[in-house]
């Protein structure tokens, strides 16, 4: 028994899919090219970053030849021939969309979890019947239909539950020719347990592979064979649900993860492209706060609750988050931007900074201008008058068609990253 769960409970058997698209960023250039991405090596990368520059990802012709996904240009052998080509954030945005519409047209927007821009999971149990098809042959004509309509091929992993068809998908599906692989539960011993390093295993990182490695556990099998209420003083509820999916169990479900409208929140991160410290990143906090109150002042809403954190250097490691309950809701950037700061200077302890977080939840009806005793009504009112104005202005003439003045300082990030999508210019 579990917390009242029984081991029969703990094996969910479900129909699970775990799709993902080879190549994806890469495989989109080819196709807009009308090249074939295995026979072509060619990298998707900024070539304004120089030699230097991270690769968003290569073409399959090239991992064939031992590169990875993600490299520096100047790790790439020199004897070896590619184009490089820009990335596409609005190409890519484009097919994952149009993939996706396939996907819908096979199960329920219910029944279909959107992982990341190229990876899907499909929980197909309820259509089998209707399609009158295996689990493992509906898996192939959705291949097949996506590679027809859109020039795109993908693998895909079969599981009982999520874990199992990632799991599946990640390291076996691309090892075969129509690009599927399933898994049961009986496969577990052979397949799963053998996984090593535990880095390959989905759900451990490099920092709890380095803790797993000090209690001598290297294998996928070691840690499932391992004393889970040791695993469980170390890690707490993480050490019960390693113990779990090294076992192949995962009690998640789809539905799991769709957000209803009263858990919503709007949070904004950024992952600096240099170390930052206490004074230069301030600059950064006010224009990420600027971003949500715009999105806020949008959707007409206000928050009660913000949350502010950081993320020191990796040769640092570790930051912090927290968050404070309001009093009343606020869209204000001036108040959200103080608080901010507040929790800011209240935890900083002087290290480098590299990544820098803001959530604005409690989020409640907009139903007016909420008066402040110690500040007069006319400051109010023009505040919410110059933030309107900029709004209009911004939504007619682009993002970057009225900024701050203190966007223009070298510290700023703001105008580089309203033209990007995702990261990357468009």
């Amino acid at each position: 028994m579990f917390g009242g769960i029984t081991m029969d409970d703990m094996y969910v058997k479900r129909n699970i899919m775990c799709i993902d698209l080879k190549c994806f960023f890469a495989s989109c250039e080819c196709v807009e090219r009308g090249l074939d991405p295995f026979k072509v090596p060619l990298v998707v990368a900024n070539k304004k970053q120089g030699n230097g520059a991270i690769t968003l990802a290569v073409t399959p012709a090239l991992k064939k030849q031992g590169i990875p996904g993600r490299v520096r240009l100047y790790d790439i052998p020199k004897n070896i021939k590619y184009e490089i080509v820009p990335p596409r954030m609005k190409l890519y945005i484009e097919k994952s969309k149009q993939v996706v519409g396939i996907y819908l047209d096979y199960v329920a927007p219910e029944d279909l979890h959107i992982y990341s821009i190229d990876e899907c999971f499909l929980d197909v149990t309820d259509y089998l019947k209707l399609y009158k098809k295996t689990d493992y042959e509906l898996a192939g004509e959705i291949l097949k239909t996506v590679e027809e309509k859109t020039g795109l091929t993908a693998t895909c992993g079969i599981g009982p539950n999520l874990l199992l068809a990632k799991v599946a998908m990640d390291t076996e599906a691309k090892k075969y020719k129509n690009g599927i692989a399933k898994w049961t539960y009986d496969d577990v011993p052979e397949k799963l347990w053998s996984i090593t390093p535990l880095s390959k295993m989905w759900g451990i990182g490099p920092r709890m592979e380095k803790k797993l490695n000090i209690l001598n556990i290297y294998t996928v099998g070691e840690l499932a064979n391992y004393d889970k209420n040791i695993l469980k003083d170390k890690f707490g509820v993480m050490g019960q649900e390693l113990w779990n999916h090294a076992n192949g169990i995962d009690l998640s479900k789809i539905s799991d993860f769709k957000v209803t409208p009263k858990d919503k929140s709007y949070s904004h991160s950024q992952v600096l492209f240099k170390d930052y410290d206490g004074n230069n990143v301030k600059l950064i906090i006010a224009e990420m706060v600027d971003v949500i109150c715009a999105r806020l002042r949008a959707s007409n809403k206000e928050s009660r609750v913000i949350g502010f954190g950081i993320g020191y250097s990796k040769d640092v490691d570790g930051g912090f988050y927290h968050s404070i309950k309001l009093e009343t809701s606020t869209d204000s950037p001036k108040e959200i931007t103080n608080i901010c700061f507040l929790i800011f200077d209240r935890y900083y302890n002087n290290l480098p900074i590299r990544k820098v977080s803001i959530s604005c939840g409690g989020l409640t009806k907009k139903e007016g201008v909420q008066l402040n005793l110690f500040e007069p009504i006319e400051n109010k009112k023009e505040e919410v008058k110059v933030n309107t104005a900029i709004d209009e202005i911004k939504s007619k003439f682009g993002k970057n068609s009225i900024v701050k003045a203190s966007s223009l300082l070298p510290d700023s990030t703001a105008i580089a990253r309203n033209e990007k999508i995702g990261g990357h210019h468009e």
